[in-house]
């Protein structure tokens, strides 16, 4: 019977899920369900996981189909985001970012600093 009865809110959560594009919280309230349970199925059920996942890729794809019809309809914020995410090989970047190839291991450099000594004056710092 509990069996069942999980099966059932699996179910309900996913169909709740698809209507709230992703949105947890929202899809957990609209079956009645806690987040704790929600996210319990998540990690046991390989199904219900893989379902989860599908249903975040569709919004993704959902919300990057509305953000090329505000790019298309000239709306300037769109086009700026996009050309600061997807173009920043061609300089659209308000930082530098220092990365590594794709499929490559970054090596972490971490600067330390030993024996410091406070600078009282310029002459502690310039040599004549």
């Amino acid at each position: 019977m509990a069996d069942n009865r999980k099966q059932h809110n699996k179910k309900a959560l996913v169909e709740a899920l698809e209507q709230s594009l992703g949105v947890v919280t929202t899809a957990c309230k609209h079956v009645g369900i806690n987040r704790t349970t929600f996210y319990k199925y998540y990690k046991q059920d390989k199904a219900f996981r893989d379902a989860v996942d599908d249903i975040g890729e569709v919004a993704i794809d959902f919300v990057e189909s509305q953000l090329f019809k505000q790019i298309k309809s000239g709306n300037t914020a769109s086009i700026i985001f996009y050309l600061k995410t997807k173009a920043k090989n061609r300089g659209y970047v308000e930082r530098q970012e220092i990365t590594g190839e794709l499929n490559t291991n970054v090596i972490k450099v971490q600067f330390t600093s030993t024996n410091v000594l406070p600078i009282h004056n310029e002459s502690d710092f310039i040599d004549d």
